[in-house]
């Protein structure tokens, strides 16, 4: 069993010690279910990137922009946030930890 509020204090200390402002840990691998923690100091950012089939982000601390084209969306500590099928980047707007869910393969529908 993972603590994730201890994940978070120690990715944000990490954060703050790395040149690009961010740590992130796998902490769960079952198949194609993923969940790792994200930490990014404050103007930080993970650059534009693709998303798996489904994800989440849920706020720990802080608050991250996701970026998606036109269509922008401020999430806070505690809000929970589909992450849609566009390609997207993520901005700290101040120092911030999330939780990333991620399912890389779904069943054909």
């Amino acid at each position: 069993m993972d603590d994730v509020t201890a994940l978070a204090a120690e990715h944000m200390a990490l954060a703050r010690n790395d040149p690009h402002g961010r740590s992130a840990h796998l902490f769960l691998h079952d198949g194609p279910l993923r969940q790792s923690v994200i930490a990014l100091t404050e103007g930080s950012e993970l650059n534009e990137h693709n998303t798996p089939p489904a994800a989440s982000i849920h706020v720990l601390q802080g608050r991250i922009r996701l970026t998606e084209g036109s269509a922008d969306q401020d999430i806070g500590a505690g809000q929970i946030q589909r992450v849609p099928p566009l390609r997207h980047g993520i901005l700290a707007l101040e120092d911030a930890v999330f939780l990333l869910t991620a399912v890389t393969e779904t069943e054909p529908a």
